[in-house]
């Protein structure tokens, strides 16, 4: 069993970093490129749009530290206890990681023969070199911040899903991301569906220690060739004082689907940037968000749904719940190129505020250059109306429970979405424990 220890986010412990890991030579120049590129750039001011509404002067990185192996008194039992999506279903595999470093990986056999690979990232970078290389950062962009180039020089304990042509996984497979408290998660994910290839991905981010701080610096990258089909799950519960940073990608080609379905009930501040690019005509993509807040909690996602060829839809659905002192941000974005004509494209988000000093914002927006699509977009924000409550309350319910059915009635129509009953089920019962009275 391992867990980590932690070289400071600077050059020196960069450099120790790097001389830890037995790394074949490109990976190690990719990830000094980065750092590099890290180095150079300033951290994001609030100045600039896509920080206008999210403050990280809190955020100070000397806390934390670069993960590094080393022995652990953590038991993987204690690590598989924090998941939830797990509970009553049965997997193809699993992958377990704490503080980066992969403590378990299984594959049943039936497909390894058929030739998926689902482990250890790093290994198969030893093992698979030239697929890796092809598609590792080949998705997200690198350069985009200073989280996003430090993520890139210093990842760990990273998971890879590989399923060959004409491959239909009609098991879930299950990843399982556990930081201890005060650790740092740099875990990336890369999945990749040849064509006509299909899978269901469970990802579940927790802590052993809910109340817990932490850091995560996070990428995921989902390639999609043509005709393949994906559900992918992730479920976001790190601890209320974890900070947590993402950039989120997929590539979507022809006659592909995903179906993306998030909840992001953890940390002390995220700020996400999701996109799905739709690069082949006929591409078709949904994505499902849940944000649930408390406390002094901020969640921050940025969505990007860009039109790159014909005949393709997109469906984004985001809600949001904020209670407490809290606040969600989401801001998000159709962009049409001018060759993706007969697009049709499509993004909500809804808010439900639970106390007079919670705040949701909520900014859509459309850039189109092709003049033959259907795009809409909407927003609405809401409190609980006290008829409701009042009427519930008449019928022997008390305000907790009036406000727990309220709240869950907001989102059934996220939880209609979701075809897996274990991950609607764990969706539901998560939100529910939050839901407190209000004033």
């Amino acid at each position: 069993m391992t867990t980590t220890t932690l070289s400071t986010f600077d050059a020196a412990g960069f450099e120790s970093f790097l001389q830890e890991r037995q790394e074949p030579q490109w990976l190690k120049e990719m990830r000094q490129q980065a750092w590099n590129q890290a180095e150079a750039m300033q951290w994001p001011e609030r100045r600039h749009e896509e920080w206008l509404r999210t403050d990280i002067r809190m955020f100070q990185i000397n806390r934390f530290g670069i993960p590094s192996s080393v022995a652990s008194d953590v038991e993987p039992e204690q690590v598989a206890e924090a998941h939830q999506l797990r509970a009553g279903v049965e997997t193809a595999g699993q992958i377990e990681t704490l503080d980066s470093q992969i403590v378990n990986a299984s594959l049943k056999e039936t497909w390894k023969e058929r030739g998926v690979l689902f482990g250890s990232l790093e290994d198969h970078c030893e093992s698979q070199a030239d697929l890796v290389r092809e598609y590792l950062f080949s998705v997200t962009n690198t350069e985009h911040d200073k989280f996003a180039a430090l993520h890139a020089a210093t990842w760990a304990g990273g998971q890879i899903l590989y399923v060959p042509r004409g491959v239909v996984i009609d098991e879930p497979l299950h990843i399982g991301s556990v930081l201890s408290g005060g650790g740092t998660d740099t875990t990336h994910t890369l999945v990749i569906l040849e064509e006509g290839a299909e899978a269901t991905l469970l990802h579940e981010c927790n802590c052993l220690d809910p109340s817990a701080s932490g850091l995560h610096l996070g990428g995921i990258e989902i390639i999609q060739k043509p005709n393949s089909h994906l559900r992918y799950v992730n479920l976001q519960e790190w601890g209320h004082k974890t900070f947590n940073f993402a950039m989120q990608k997929a590539t979507v080609d022809r006659d592909a689907t995903l179906q993306w379905t998030l909840a992001a009930m953890g940390s002390q501040l995220t700020k996400v940037n999701q996109s799905v690019d739709l690069v082949g005509p006929g591409a078709n993509s949904q994505v499902n968000g849940v944000m649930f807040t408390e406390a002094r909690q901020h969640i921050a996602y940025h969505t990007l749904q860009h039109h790159k060829a014909p005949n393709c839809r997109s469906d984004f659905l985001y809600k949001s719940a904020q209670q407490d002192n809290s606040r969600t941000v989401w801001r998000g974005m159709i962009k049409v190129d001018p060759e993706a004509q007969k697009t049709d494209g499509y993004q909500r988000n809804d808010n439900l505020v639970l106390s007079s000093n919670a705040r949701a914002d909520s900014i859509p927006g459309l850039e189109i250059e092709a003049d033959d699509v259907r795009c809409t977009h909407g927003s609405t924000t809401a409190k609980v109306d006290e008829e409701q409550i009042f009427y519930a309350r008449c019928r022997g319910f008390t305000r907790k429970e009036a406000t727990r059915m309220i709240v869950s009635g907001f989102f059934q129509q996220i939880f209609d979405r979701i075809t897996i009953d274990s991950v609607r089920d764990a969706l539901g019962d998560a939100i529910a424990r939050q839901v407190r009275e209000y004033d």
